[in-house]
């Protein structure tokens, strides 16, 4: 008895996908399934899967975690998986044997990333760990965060039969790959997206080297900022012992180019066993995490360029703002006993939120940069000059008193100019080229402030 046309085009289809399937596990290598089941001595597609999510930037202390308990075991085996729905499914779903989510063992997935400014780990991208852990064999899935797919996060899937094993080796892992994080110690930024592909959201900048010879403020001042950030540092121990709160705040304040930038990179240089966290502009918005990363990952030292951009004061704005809400709530609510010092810094200290300054825990110390005094110019361009015979003790003089007022940026700016305006006439850099530049910067200055003037643009007709 001939069925009918549905009939027929339903077994005809039926046939083709058993040919599909056969060709598959015929051509595509030892089926997924078989492998773990053999190493799990039960059904995997059975098995229980307990699954983790790891934030794109705690990607690599993930891979450095799962490696060390795999390693414990001498018979741990590292395989890959092939197939078009890898990218896809669940460690779950690749193991049921449907004809197009049919996966295979296969070469194994490796992604180099960055675990700091100049080096590199070659990680797991994508692939299964198998070995033994508490006594029971354990398959653990690790995959890198992929956008493409709508993966924004990584994968961490463990495969074992007692669930119970299963946490334990989770949590584990959680605590190896704090202690063992490679921001431990490092200086980073957060990218404002997060999908950027080397860095996983994290950029990792160079520790810099500046001696406090280098760092030009009134007397007094660096030394008692020093005392608040780095020779806190020393005593936290017993402070700690003590009962003594560890979480502090510095705030530095002064106009644009004093040189409160070149304080917090100075205070970085001084504090190398220190996480620290850079966040300016867009990244702010970053704030909660990086009171979190930085919890995790004390001593540490958060540093909030030009904070009055999101901290402004309250009555001017109508109303607290969102990330100011954000900030506060960071700073408020890492435990007493954190070691993390949150640094700010802000050139309109006046519009800063007074809840910012007025409870302690927040800011302990606010610390002002100002510009530099007649002594301090000198001394700044000494500093930034090629070489110190380059110019005269008269000639700094000269320049110093004729650019009062000005910014240490300024004075750094000057000393370019005068070697620019040397290099371009064939000469060595001198006297006459400094009085040049000074001429030229300050004419430069003097227009630019006239031009942005109020009424500056207004005509009359």
């Amino acid at each position: 008895m001939t069925g009918t046309p549905e009939t027929e085009t339903l077994d005809t289809l039926k046939q083709l996908l058993d040919i599909v399937q056969r060709h598959s596990l015929s051509t595509g290598g030892e089926p997924l399934t078989a492998r773990l089941s053999a190493h799990l001595g039960a059904d995997a597609a059975a098995v229980p899967v307990v699954a983790d999510r790891i934030p794109a930037h705690r990607y690599v202390d993930a891979d450095i975690a799962l490696e060390m308990l795999a390693d414990r075991d001498p018979d741990a085996v590292l395989i890959g998986v092939t197939g078009d729905m890898r990218h896809h499914a669940e460690f779950a779903d690749m193991l049921q044997r449907h004809a197009f989510a049919h996966t295979s063992v296969g070469p194994v997935d490796y992604a180099s990333l960055p675990t700091g400014p100049d080096t590199e780990r070659t990680c797991l991208g994508f692939g299964v760990r198998l070995f033994r852990y508490d006594g029971q064999p354990v398959a653990v899935l690790l995959r890198q965060p992929n956008p493409r797919y709508g993966r924004e996060q990584a994968g961490l899937e463990v495969l074992c039969s007692d669930r119970t094993v299963a946490q334990r080796l989770l949590a584990e892992l959680r605590a190896l790959s704090i202690e063992h994080s490679v921001l431990r110690g490092q200086v980073i930024t957060l990218d404002a997206t997060g999908y950027e592909a080397t860095a996983n959201g994290v950029t990792f900048v160079q520790r810099p080297e500046l001696p406090a010879e280098d760092v030009i403020l009134p007397a007094g001042v660096l030394d008692r900022i020093r005392e608040q950030v780095i020779g806190f540092a020393a005593h936290t121990d017993a402070l700690r012992a003590q009962g003594q709160h560890l979480k502090r705040g510095l705030l530095l304040y002064g106009p644009p180019g004093s040189g409160k930038t070149h304080t917090v990179r100075h205070l970085l240089s001084g504090t190398p066993e220190h996480t620290v966290v850079l966040l300016s502009g867009e990244t702010l918005r970053a704030i909660g995490l990086a009171a979190g990363l930085a919890r995790k990952l004390e001593p540490a030292i958060v540093v909030l360029e030009d904070c009055d951009l999101i901290a402004s004061d309250r009555d001017m704005m109508g109303g607290l703002k969102p990330l100011l809400f954000e900030v506060l709530d960071a700073m408020d609510g890492l435990d007493p006993d954190a070691d993390v010092t949150f640094l700010l810094t802000t050139n309109r200290v006046d519009d800063m939120e007074r809840a910012l300054t007025q409870r302690p825990g927040r800011i302990d110390l606010a610390m002002e940069i100002p510009l530099p005094d007649d002594e301090g110019r000198r001394r700044l361009l000494r500093l930034y000059s090629p070489a110190p015979d380059t110019f005269s003790d008269a000639g700094i003089a000269e320049a110093a008193t004729a650019t009062e007022g000005t910014t240490a940026s300024f004075a750094r700016e000057l000393v370019r100019r005068a070697v620019l305006l040397a290099t371009i006439a064939g000469e060595p850099p001198g006297d006459a080229h400094l009085a040049a530049a000074t001429s030229a910067m300050l004419a430069s200055a003097s227009t630019l402030a006239r031009l942005m003037s109020p009424g500056a643009h207004d005509h009359t007709v």
